[in-house]
């Protein structure tokens, strides 16, 4: 029989936030899979899971590129869901490492999504994780919402002029991923309603974590591990 896939949110950066259930499985399963670039092996997934590891356990890196081109993800979805695939079909259980969580901006949904096509009946458990936004909001004791109140999840990948139009909808939002378009996503959110309260955070919970509570304060070229809580002043 086929092994069992995990697929588990490692949470930001803290290993102390990983759920119960993700280190009970993370010390128990055969084989680690941990996604990387295809320009280098480093995880920093696998960093954060280190610590809950079973000294046994075989580390896999699968390489995904860094890339828009349609193409070149499908392809190397399905090159790392065979591969997976091919370990699950020795009888091993594996788990694959993912920032936060697994279904949310996170490459296991696409690898989940091409595994179910090439096996629709392998067994997977996904445990889910803390996010990076989740952790910024109670590192800062920022509300992201209450009462009636909604909560927009944005890719700072967009053009600022569209985040705009999306956040102006709103009534709290989280722009993830803000490094890649900071420069213009922060003068759009310079010319929002005075109330709206910003605060800027990157790699939350590592040991160089940066807050600032203002878009004055936050750095000119963010971190990778940058994100945005834009609020309601209460």
């Amino acid at each position: 029989m086929n092994g069992h896939l995990y697929g588990i949110g490692v949470g930001p950066g803290d290993p102390e936030l990983l759920t119960m259930k993700a280190a009970r499985i993370l010390g128990c399963v055969d084989l680690i899979l941990a996604a990387s670039s295809t320009k280098n092996e480093g995880s920093l997934a696998l960093d954060i899971a280190r610590p809950h590891l079973s000294p046994g356990a075989e580390i896999i890196s699968l390489g995904f590129p860094m890339t828009r081109s349609g193409d070149a993800l499908r392809a190397a979805w399905e090159e790392n869901a065979r591969l997976v695939l091919a370990e699950l079909e020795k009888g091993r259980d594996a788990a694959f490492l993912t920032l936060g969580d697994p279904m949310l901006y996170s490459t296991f949904a696409y690898l989940l999504r091409t595994l179910r096509g090439l096996a629709p009946d392998q067994s997977v458990t996904v445990v889910p994780g803390i996010t990076s936004f989740q952790a910024a909001a109670a590192a800062t004791e920022t509300v992201l919402a209450e009462g009636s109140e909604n909560l927009l999840v944005l890719p700072g990948i967009r053009e600022a002029s569209g985040l705009r139009r999306s956040v102006e909808g709103a009534d709290n939002a989280v722009i993830l991923k803000s490094y890649t378009n900071f420069a213009a996503i922060r003068e759009e959110l310079r010319t929002f309603p005075p109330e709206t309260h910003c605060v800027f955070a990157s790699k939350v919970g590592m040991k160089d974590q940066l807050i600032a509570r203002s878009l004055d304060q936050a750095p000119e070229d963010p971190a990778y591990l940058s994100l945005l809580l834009l609020t309601r002043k209460r």
